[in-house]
């Protein structure tokens, strides 16, 4: 089944309506979705090595735009539709301790969980409006955690190009695996960090 999936990915990968998929997808996932751009920037990086950097771009910007809804939503919707979606990642009952660790780190909270963690980006993105961050700050701060969130997986299949694409295909349930554990991973870091602010 997993195989079919893939097969299936890659496809459409390969599609007239992958890009603005990709698009949909990390704009909706800085905000809200559940599930990361990544199962459709990779398969779309492998299957067009010649756009490689056009469909990270895409990645990028659609992703920061996304966050920048996500941003409204914790600014004008907290009450409402941001404590939901905090809720929903296990960080609404510990908004308070989370706001503290926000505070302390600032810019940083947003670089590192956009860029370097598995923590799920909406979640930042509606505490930085929640905070009141400054808009710039998140606007530059975001562009830099995203593109090189989406810029990294690029730039290596880039350089080593079809023996990453062939690593795949042999292994594919390990990777899955992986993919999976960096994403529970990182509601799991989420919750601590909450915890331990």
């Amino acid at each position: 089944m997993l195989r079919r999936l893939y097969d299936w990915t890659m496809k459409q990968a390969e599609g007239p309506r992958a890009l603005p998929a990709l698009a949909g997808v990390s704009f909706a996932e800085s905000s809200f979705f559940p599930i990361p751009p990544d199962v459709l920037l990779i398969p779309m990086a492998l299957a067009q090595p010649k756009r490689i950097w056009r469909i990270g771009t895409v990645a990028v910007l659609a992703s920061v735009l996304g966050g920048l809804f996500g941003y409204w939503i914790g600014a004008a919707l907290f009450d409402t539709w941001g404590m939901k979606i905090l809720d929903f990642y296990g960080a609404g009952a510990k908004f308070e301790e989370f706001r503290a660790f926000y505070d302390r780190n600032g810019i940083w909270a947003v670089i590192l969980a956009g860029g370097f963690t598995p923590i799920p980006f909406k979640v930042v993105t509606v505490a930085s409006g929640a905070m009141s961050m400054n808009l710039f700050d998140f606007i530059w701060a975001s562009l830099l955690a995203r593109a090189t969130r989406f810029y990294i997986p690029c730039a290596l299949i880039w350089w080593f190009g079809e023996p990453v694409r062939a690593f795949i295909e042999k292994r594919l349930t390990l990777v899955a695996t992986i993919f999976t554990i960096l994403v529970v991973g990182g509601f799991v870091a989420l919750k601590y960090l909450a915890g331990s602010a």
